[in-house]
This record gives structure tokens, sequence and C-alpha cells, in this order.
């Protein structure tokens, strides 16, 4: 069997950081005096109850248009489990907008303060918040978790819905309460995708919006599809999509390989609602023929996931019910997508994820609530290499990765939030999780290469059993009308996941086989890892007009300490060392590691805001908003830490009138100067990108227009890793990947999307 297939190929810095710093809090001070509906791309939790949003207007019109005899759940009274200042919501509006530029959802985290994304294929980014990316966050899909079924993560549950099916995403920053979820130590980012809506009135009720797109940069192109009908109690709704696009231009005229990619997403929803209850079911699946990775030796070149979960909401006298409970299967395959890259070794993964949450709010008296609960998560993995005919390295027999591996997680919480008067509220919980690992024997492709390591892996004790012990506390303060402030302590724990306890082979072949950081170097993994325990600390000052309509800012320092933070040293066994015998001192080139455990802390500071600076009949209704972010990561023992996001700012201008929404943003990115001694990671210079937005919606058509990257800048991406495709170094041996060549961004992209409601 091959796995080569052709795809379709389609066609500063500090002082400006400064200068938006100082846009953002000046014109905070001067706002204008009128209610604003505007188009953010960020829209924060309110710090109280605000007023029900506005019908729409012929000056403030809706994004979407539904059926107008339709309306939205009404579930059981619901609690929110956090102060405003500990979460952030993307709205489905914010999501669609985004979807114009990028099927990619995790670059959604981007609008989220602290947020970044690290580049991997086209729809697969793993995103970060304050530091903290891939593993660190805890992502659930409509209250699934979905594991890595991949040892490069090329299928992370973010790639399983497209932006365009986002109705919700909600992301708990690192001072997150425990009733959120447990086993990670960054952020907890909740999507939910096709919320039902029954009908107001007798009958049935439908709603349908289609979307067509076009990108030129790769020449993307794909559909979108939201379709609901319902009556009082019963709601079905479908989302799904679909996206082709081919290798993407960088500023500089150069096609950045192995960057094409086709994908799409499907679910089916149907709901039921009886006397303050409320009963969901959802089966959907993705298929993925293929997507390039510029920043890994593999590519993806077939996933299929398949799920089915069911969720309950129910209101008692004694207070309300939550349930969930899911199964989701991933069938995954690597190998090369031509003319690429060229070669035969295929790479076969099968996960397998299920489980459950049950959520108890109980009202113990008229400012208290009392939270508990009870979860289990799931996950098997198999993963092999099968041979390669005619080749000695690759072959007689197959390579087991990963054999029958298991990690199980059983978590129990408790949580107190009290209203102590109209200033004060508090949460505290506590939280136990216990993980289970283990996994099978395994074998390498022939013993005279890989016996060794295999022996010795076979004969060592495997099962691993994790005790994690969490807790938060969070305690807001609101003075009066115009602030709020907001102090969090968490310690929050993360268990291993397989590859990084189990894989085993120090074959310079095997070991580039790991990793999901796309830094070009090998990686093996450490039975003895203990896990990450992260104690965290947040501060939140926040200034706003009396309705919280006009203009807001908010400050957020933040700190954590993580003790046995799962970092990597160099390999030092005698496999490593003949593959590279500078491995252990080099300070360029690609080199092989293991995970290790290390002490680290991160410390930073997001700035966020808003200000609407005119609203009137005439000129429609302009408003600013900003983001600006900075983070920096190091070991106790001096090593500064991968993948950390220098400091950047986004500023932008959004304009209604009417049936007209238009906007201009302005991301800045500084240099990223400091980096990873250890992984041998690149710096990258400071950019500047400019990006346009305009849309005119008229009754039931919407077309959307934009320029990303207006001025076609060349830059290269911070959290893009290393470029294995587009540069290469030859020898007698053959070609391979030069080392020193970060991956660069796109270049100018004209956008278009015609969408149609009825």
């Amino acid at each position: 069997m091959s796995n080569a297939i052709s795809g379709p190929q389609r066609p500063t810095s500090s002082a400006a950081l400064l200068a938006a710093t100082a846009l953002l809090c000046s014109t905070a001070t001067s706002a204008l005096a009128r209610p604003a509906e505007s188009l953010p791309t960020v829209t924060v939790d309110p710090a109280r109850p605000r007023a029900a949003k506005p019908r729409p207007t012929a000056n403030h019109p809706a994004h979407e248009t539904r059926a107008p005899a339709a309306r939205p759940a009404e579930p059981a009274a619901r609690q929110d489990t956090a102060p405003a200042a500990a979460s952030r919501t993307l709205p489905a509006r914010t999501a669609f907008d985004r979807a114009l530029s990028a099927s990619d959802s995790a670059a959604l985290v981007g609008d989220l303060p602290g947020g970044a994304a690290w580049g991997a294929g086209g729809v697969s980014s793993l995103p970060a918040i304050n530091g903290m990316g891939a593993d660190r966050l805890q992502v659930a899909i409509n209250s699934m978790l979905i594991s890595p079924a991949c040892p490069n993560e090329m299928n992370p549950p973010l790639s399983f819905v497209n932006p365009a099916m986002v109705a919700k995403m909600r992301a708990y920053l690192g001072i997150g309460p425990v009733s959120v979820g447990g086993d990670y130590i960054g952020g907890r980012i909740d999507v939910t995708t096709a919320p039902p809506a029954f009908a107001a009135t007798d009958g049935w009720v439908s709603s349908t919006r289609l979307s067509s797109f076009f990108r030129s940069n790769g020449n993307g192109y794909g559909v979108d599809a939201t379709a609901t009908v319902a009556n009082r109690d019963t709601s079905v709704t479908y989302t799904g999509g679909w996206v082709r696009s081919g290798n993407y231009k960088a500023g500089d005229g150069s096609t950045v390989k192995s960057t094409l990619y086709e994908t799409q997403n499907h679910a089916i929803s149907i709901s039921k609602q009886s006397f303050g209850n409320l009963f969901t079911f959802q089966v959907g699946g993705q298929f993925i023929p293929y997507q390039g990775y510029v920043n890994q030796y593999m590519d993806m070149v077939y996933n299929r996931g398949l799920f089915a979960n069911g969720r309950y909401e129910g209101a008692f006298d004694w207070g309300t019910l939550e349930a969930s409970a899911f199964v989701h299967q991933i069938r995954h395959t690597m190998g090369f997508i031509a003319p690429d890259k060229v070669s035969d070794m295929p790479m076969d993964t099968k996960g397998l994820d299920g489980g459950y949450a049950i959520k108890a709010t109980i009202p113990v008296a008229s400012a208290d609530l009392l939270r508990v609960g009870n979860e289990l998560a799931m996950n098997r993995l198999d993963d092999w290499w099968n041979p390669v005919a005619g080749s000695m390295m690759m072959g007689p027999n197959s390579f087991i990765n990963i054999n029958g591996g298991q990690r199980n997680r059983v978590g129990t919480f408790v949580e107190w939030e009290r209203r102590w008067d109209r200033q004060w509220t508090s949460i505290i919980g506590l939280r136990n999780d216990v993980v289970w690992m283990n996994t099978g024997n395994v074998a390498g492709y022939n013993a005279m290469m890989y016996g060794a390591d295999a022996t010795a892996f076979n004969a060592a004790d495997r099962a691993r059993t994790d005790v994690h012990l969490d807790g938060s506390a969070l305690v807001r303060y609101e003075p009066d009308a115009l602030s709020q402030f907001e102090l969090g302590f968490a310690r929050k724990t993360r268990s291993p996941n397989l590859y990084e306890r189990y894989a085993w082979s120090t074959n310079a072949m095997a070991m580039q086989m790991i990793g999901w950081f796309g830094d070009g170097n090998g990686y093996v993994g450490n039975l003895d890892l203990k896990p990450e325990k992260a104690h965290t600390v947040s501060f939140t000052a926040g200034w706003h007009d009396p309705a919280q309509k006009l203009w807001d800012i908010k400050v957020t320092p933040y700190a954590s300490y993580v003790q046995d933070y799962i970092d990597v040293d160099r390999c030092g066994t005698a496999t490593c060392l003949a593959s590279n015998p500078a491995n252990l001192t080099t300070n360029t080139g690609f080199v092989f590691l293991q995970f290790a455990n290390h002490d680290a802390t991160l410390v930073g500071v997001n700035v966020e805001g808003r200000v609407t600076v005119w609203d009137d009949l005439s000129y429609g209704h302009g408003q600013i908003r900003g983001l600006i972010g900075y983070v920096r990561g190091r070991r106790t023992d001096g090593v500064d830490l991968y993948h950390m996001m220098p400091i950047n700012a986004k500023l932008a201008l959004d304009h209604h009138l009417r049936g007209w929404t238009n906007s201009i943003e302005l991301q800045l990115v500084g240099a990223k100067d400091v980096v990873n001694q250890v992984r041998n990671e690149l710096t990258t210079p400071s950019y500047a990108l400019v990006n346009l937005r305009t849309g005119y919606e008229w009754q039931h058509v919407r077309v959307d227009l934009g320029v990303d990257n207006l001025f076609n800048r060349t830059y290269t991406l911070p959290l893009g890793g290393a470029d294995l495709v587009d540069y290469k170094t030859v020898s007698m041996m053959g070609s391979s990947p030069a080392y020193g060549y970060s991956v660069k961004g796109p270049g100018r992209s004209l956008n278009a999307r015609l969408s149609v409601s009825f």
C-alpha cells in the first residue's frame, strides 16, 4: 500500500505596541454617550446580568437571519460557573465572521486574551492560552473530550468542527472553577454546536442558512450549512461544512509547500423539552482525505471520525441537574502527499474515547449555591506502522508504537458559590481525579535495529496511577457601577498523555515520527514522568461605563509556578549519540529529545478593551476594540520554555450603518528572540498586518468581502515551527530538511462569501 497521494495544487514593533496601549487606554476615557450594538471580535461575559438584547433596527441589523417564529431552548435555570473575569465567550457571530478568512477553528482562540495557536495543518492548529498549549488546554466539543490519536496530534479536538459550526466558544482561563473539569493546567475551552431552538407558536417552523466562500490565496473554497426544523417541544438541527484549499503563497510570492487540505464535518442533533427537562442526542462525523504539514515529516492522508453524544438538563425542587455521555472514534493514517513529499511509510492509528459527566447545582440558601459532580473519561489507542516492502530499515515486521494503550480518569468535585452582598462574590472548590494508564508489549520493524529498546520496554512495569488533588478559589469585588476586581488562585494537575509516557524507540527515524511541536526534532517517551502541577494566581482590574455598553477595559496580570512541568532533555542514550554524536551539546540543527520533568514559571499580562467612538443615524455606529498580550516562560534551571508567543496586540475599528458592517484590523507581533535552547528553537522577527472586512445584508441575502494581509507582507510565524519541506540539504545519502528556516505566513488573500437564509 502506498501512502504517497497526489492532492490538488491550488494555486516595528516595541514602539508600536506601546502606542497601541496608549491608544487603547486614552480612547476609553473619551467614550460617546449612546449604547452600542457592535461587531466585536470578543464578547466578554458580563460582570452582572444585562438587559435582554434589543431587537434589530434599521441602524443595527441582526447578523444572522433566523425563522421569526423560532425561540431558543429554555432549559433548567443554570447558574454561571465563573465570575466574568475568569472566562470569555466567542459567540456564533464572531465565529461566522472569522470563517471568511480561515477554516481552522483553533485560530478563533487568537481572539481571546492571551490566546494563540501553534502552527500545524490548515485545519488542525493547536490552541494555546497564556503560554500553555496543546494538551495543557482541555477542549470539549459538546461535552466530548477527544484524546490525541496521532503521534503528531494531527487530529486535535477543534479540528472536528468548522468555524461556521460554532454556536458558542467559551474559554475558562487559568483560574477556571473545579466544576469545569480536571486533568489540565492551562485553560478549558467548551465549544457548543447546534443548540436547540423551539417554535414559539403552534406548528412546525424551519430556518436554513447556506454559505459559499472563496479565498484567493491557495484557491480555497467551500460551503457551510445550518438547518433547523422545530415545534414547541421538538427541535432537529443539522450543521456542517466542506472546504478544500491548495498550498498558500507567502508575501514574497513563494509557495509554502505541504499546506493544502480538504475536510468535511457534519452533525445532526435532536432535542426534546418537557416540563423543565431538556434532552439532546447528537450524531456526526468527519472525513479528511488529505492535509499537508509543512512543519512535520509526514502528512495526514486519511482521517475519519464518528461520534454520538447525549445531554440532559433538568430542573427540580431541590435544584438543577446536568448530565452528558459520549463516544468518539478516530481512524487515522499518516503518509506523504506528492509532489511536495514523496516516499512510502504508512503509519496508522485507531483511537476511541468515551465517558460521562454529571453535575448537580443546589441552592442551599438565598445567597449560596453548592455544586457537586462526577465524571469519567476513557481513552483507548493503537498505533502501528506497517512494513515497507523491500526496506531493511522498515521491515519485515510491523512497528508497534502503542499497543492497546489505556488512559482512564475518574473525577469528583464539590464547589461552593456565595454572594456575600452586592459587592462581594466568591467561588471555592476542591477536586480529586485519579488517572490509570497502561499499554501492552511493543515491537520494532526488526530485532537488529529496534530489539534492545523493545525488550527493555516490555520488561518494565508500565502501569501507572496518578492521584490529583486540586482546588480553586475566586473572589470578585464590585465597589461601584464603574469598576470590578477579581482575584483567583488555582492548583491544577495534568497527567502525561500516552505518547509522552509510552513512545519507546530511540531509533532516529522512529523518534522523528513522534512530536506535535513542529520543530523537526525527534522525541522519545519516559515511563518515569510525573504529573505536572500548576499553581496559578491571577488578578483582574476592570473599569466600564455604568451600563457596560459604551466602553470597558480590563488588565489581567497572572503568574504560574508549575511543579514537574513536562518538558524535554537531550537524549543521551548510545543510540541517540550514534545518530548525532553532538546531540548533548550542539546549539544548532535538529536534535533528539526525551520528555522529562522540570519546574517552571510563567508570568504575563493581558489588556483588553473597547470604546464607542461615534453613534448616530447618519454615520452609523463605530467602535474601537483591542487586545494586548505578553507572556514569559522559563524553567527554574534557566532554560526558556518552548513556543512562547512574543508580545502582541490587535487593534480594530468596527463600523455599522444599517445593513453594512465594516472592520479594519491591525495585528502587531513583536520579535521572538527568547527561545528554547534545548530544542534549538528558531527566532522570528517582528511584523505588522492589516486586515479588512466588509459585508452587506439585505433581507435574506448577505455578501461578505475581505482582504487578509492587505500590504502582502512577508513574515514568519512565531509559533509556526520549522519549515521541513521548502528547504533541503543534499548529500550522498540523499536530501533532508535543512535546519534554520521558520514557516512563512500567508500573503495577501482576497476572500468572498455569499450567504442565503430562509
